[in-house]
């Protein structure tokens, strides 16, 4: 029965990547609360009304309902995860203390979360909770990259990394925070406040008057645009100096998904902001973050080749 539960480094790897689905899931469905005005469905906590744990079967309640039962999901994941961190066999250190930070996330957002029903959807703790999550994720994803990839794996010989592409890896990170930082206020700016759908008035930001959400998605727009060209000239560094397609997958995806962020981020905003079309926003920013942390930790691969060793097109030369 121990031996059931003693995970090996290929089945750790897995419980590792299901945890990682599970905190991207539970974003997701935390922009549908928001989106379709469900914030307030449950208009108390810990429990969903003054006098029972779950709602009744109205919409707006039930879609607020089934994102705090998610939550139990999402908490039996991340106890998973740490437990088998815990029982892996060989034993590393650094998984046990990436995966404690799961429970913990956990428990901070359950809390953040009760703030912000209590709080009746201030845009501060909405904001905050939305970007935890974000938070959280970083540990999710380091995490599951260290699970699939051994210490010492690679022998003493192999060719270090371009240190130009992993600062430049690294320097989307800050860009990426603040991208996504912008754009969680022109949310909290916007019409779709959380508790549309209850019929409660729910408090926005407004430090610009009638001109915040246009500020505020203007400063989004830059950023986005900034990151996006930051992250398709550093592919086309890497292509340049020899980094195949393969180890430039995490690198691709991330530029693939911004320009689609970009394009869906167009239509929303000359459509009004309709909330099916927000809520596609929020979920690909929510990929989109995963496939830049995800550039971040593969960067370091992303080895180092002499210049004579490069083909004309930025591919590796064929070996001799």
């Amino acid at each position: 029965m121990r031996d059931r539960l003693t995970p090996d480094v290929e089945q750790y790897a897995r419980i590792t990547r299901l945890a990682l689905v599970a905190f991207t899931l539970i974003v997701l469905t935390g922009a549908a609360v928001r989106v379709t005005g469900s914030g307030l469905g449950c208009p108390t906590w810990p429990k969903c009304t003054n006098d029972a744990l779950y709602t009744q079967l109205k919409l707006h309640g039930v879609i607020e309902f089934g994102n705090r039962v998610l939550t139990s999901v999402v908490t039996l994941a991340a106890l998973a995860a740490l437990v088998g961190a815990i029982r892996r066999k060989p034993y590393r250190k650094d998984l046990v203390v990436l995966a404690a930070m799961l429970p913990l996330g956990v428990v901070a957002q359950i809390v953040l979360g009760g703030f912000t029903v209590l709080y009746k959807l201030a845009p501060g703790f909405v904001m905050s909770h939305f970007l935890l999550s974000m938070l959280i994720l970083v540990a999710c994803v380091t995490l599951d990259w260290r699970a699939h990839h051994e210490r010492g794996e690679q022998s003493a010989t192999v060719t270090p990394a371009d240190r130009t592409l992993v600062r430049g890896a690294w320097a989307l990170l800050p860009l990426g925070t603040l991208t996504i930082f912008a754009g969680t206020a022109a949310t909290a700016a916007g019409p779709l406040a959380g508790g549309a759908g209850t019929g409660n008035v729910i408090k926005r930001l407004h430090f610009k008057g009638a001109d915040t959400l246009h500020f505020i998605v203007e400063q989004h727009a830059r950023l986005a645009t900034l990151l996006g060209l930051a992250a398709v000239a550093l592919w086309f560094v890497a292509r340049r100096r020899g980094i195949g397609a393969a180890e430039r997958t995490p690198l691709t995806a991330l530029c693939v998904l911004l320009a689609l962020q970009g394009a869906v981020g167009a239509l929303q905003y000359a459509l009004h902001l309709p909330a099916e079309i927000v809520w596609v926003h929020v979920t690909l920013a929510a990929a989109t973050w995963v496939a830049l942390l995800w550039t971040v930790a593969a960067a370091r691969r992303f080895e180092a080749r002499p210049a004579h060793a490069r083909g004309t097109h930025g591919e590796a030369a064929p070996a001799r």
